[in-house]
């Protein structure tokens, strides 16, 4: 395994993690301390703008470990697929833009349960509307020499946010949609959202270097208050982060290790430098 005590080369902040922040600032608090890498999210790079957050990111010599988020396809009728293609479409090219190693899937669930009103029970249509958006969309990203990543979200997401819910799942998808293992289609491994699985260590076995596209740390708080908004700082919770980083890198994923938290009832209410520099102590002594 790799040695995180001594330095913050392979550190990255999802910037989820420090929702009470701008991205602006965010970007000023990572390079003042050395953090060389961040995960943002497609609506906040929109509010400050590409060309913007791209001048920023170089003045700071900061750079991207993933683009957060592409996905979202299920929908109640076929004529609102197009819509949902462009819009991965703009997600696409601003990560392009930004040279992101890869965009993330969130795959989307039953149509209208994010919202509170799902339309469908039809799980299994979900999942081919998934499968196809997928694979419509792996064309342009690969047009864009830009990866996709697969992120299997914990079965308590799996009618609104993402019905896809096992590495088994998503490497299933992997090889039905992209067999060819170039490395243009594969999985980001979250710790929050496999860390419970029998399967896991086998399948991060099977997903190899080739596949294995991110990797997301933080902990499962007991009791978890909250579903979505309710996850724990590294070494708060019950999940064994280290070994399951020992399970990636001997997979042969060398990238960044992404701190992804969301916490509105603790984290984002706590002093932004304060959160910031737990999460680099608790990185270089717990995960």
């Amino acid at each position: 395994m790799r040695d995180l005590s001594q330095h913050l080369e392979h550190f990255a902040l999802n910037t989820a993690t420090l929702r009470q922040w701008p991205l602006e600032r965010i970007i000023e608090g990572c390079a003042r301390r050395g953090i060389r890498a961040i995960a943002p999210w497609h609506a906040d790079v929109e509010r400050v703008g590409v060309a913007q957050t791209k001048r920023l990111l170089r003045e700071a010599q900061i750079e991207l470990a993933g683009y957060c988020r592409g996905g979202l396809f299920p929908v109640a009728q076929a004529s609102e697929r197009d819509a949902v293609f462009e819009r991965n479409r703009r997600v696409l090219d601003a990560a392009r833009e930004l040279d992101a190693p890869c965009v993330v899937l969130v795959v989307g669930g039953l149509p209208g349960a994010m919202e509170g009103e799902p339309q469908s029970r039809d799980l299994a249509g979900a999942r081919e509307q998934v499968k196809d958006g997928i694979a419509r969309i792996l064309d342009y990203a690969k047009s864009l020499r830009m990866p996709l990543a697969i992120e299997p979200l914990h079965p308590m997401y799996a009618a609104d946010r993402a019905c896809v819910n096992t590495l088994e799942h998503a490497l299933d998808l992997c090889d039905e949609i992209d067999p060819s293992m170039q490395g243009d289609l594969g999985i980001a491994v979250d710790c929050y959202h496999v860390w419970w699985d029998p399967k896991v260590d086998a399948q991060i076995a099977r997903a190899g270097k080739q596949r294995l596209l991110g990797f997301h740390v933080c902990d499962w708080l007991v009791p978890t208050r909250d579903m979505l908004n309710d996850r724990g700082m590294m070494g708060d919770g019950v999940i064994d982060i280290a070994r399951l980083r020992s399970q990636v890198e001997r997979a042969g994923f060398d990238g960044f290790i992404e701190v992804e938290i969301f916490s509105s009832d603790n984290w984002w209410k706590r002093d932004g430098d304060d959160v910031l520099d737990t999460c680099v102590a608790r990185y270089r002594t717990v995960v």
